[in-house]
């Protein structure tokens, strides 16, 4: 039986949990709703269908050609690893592993919305995640003035971001370290309010600013 959708064609924003991880999939591989839609051997309406009805449920074999469009497995498409840790896949046969120039780290660390930052604390280090943008080349991340992260200000402190195919068995990883400090200038603070991502997942009132000049940057990578 085909499996009929909207006939109208035109992007919208996506809805349910299955949508939502669709069309990531699909951005991350850089392909169009069209051209996934090809991929899969159904038809665009119908995939647009999936990416902005919440209720939708495919069949097991509409999931299968998904995933094999996008590359990826039916358990991450409809998030049965959401609550798992990145890496637990295999790693792949003849992996090649590569040093990342300086240029090529900077540049991957502007992609990224979320970092790990590591603090030596005076009871010992610690590591922990924050939302963080980068401005004019310096790592900046907004947080509350009694917070884990803001015990960065005036260290040395190491911050870190990666990101992992499960599917392709493939990844990267930027290490930045530098000094931290708090934002006290209220121009500067109010450029980076106009400037940087200042909507922390925790939610929440955070009022200061933090930035981290890294002085050294480096970074690797795992392909097939």
């Amino acid at each position: 039986m085909t499996e009929q959708a909207p006939s109208h064609t035109v992007e919208g924003r996506p809805a349910g949990d299955l949508g939502r991880r669709i069309t990531q999939r699909r951005t991350e591989l850089g392909l169009t709703r069209k051209e996934t839609a090809a991929r899969a051997g159904m038809a665009t309406a119908y995939l647009q269908y999936l990416e902005e009805q919440p209720t939708a449920a495919p069949g097991a074999g509409s999931l299968l050609k998904l995933a094999g469009a996008l590359k990826t497995t039916v358990w991450h498409l409809t998030g049965g690893d959401t609550e798992l840790p990145t890496g637990l896949g295999r790693a792949a046969r003849t992996p090649r592993f590569t040093e990342l120039t300086e240029a090529e780290c900077r540049s991957l660390l502007t992609t990224h919305g979320v970092g790990r930052l590591a603090v030596i604390r005076d009871s010992g280090p610690v590591v922990v995640p924050v939302n963080y943008s980068v401005v004019e080349g310096a790592i900046v991340f907004r947080t509350d003035s009694g917070s884990t992260p803001a015990e960065a200000a005036g260290r040395q402190v190491a911050f870190e971001v990666d990101r992992i195919d499960e599917a392709f068995s493939e990844g990267w990883s930027v290490l930045a370290r530098g000094p931290a400090r708090a934002v006290t200038d209220p121009e500067e603070s109010a450029r980076l309010d106009r400037e940087a991502y200042s909507t922390p997942w925790a939610g929440g009132r955070r009022e200061l600013w933090l930035s981290i000049e890294p002085v050294a940057v480096t970074g690797r990578r795992i392909t097939l």
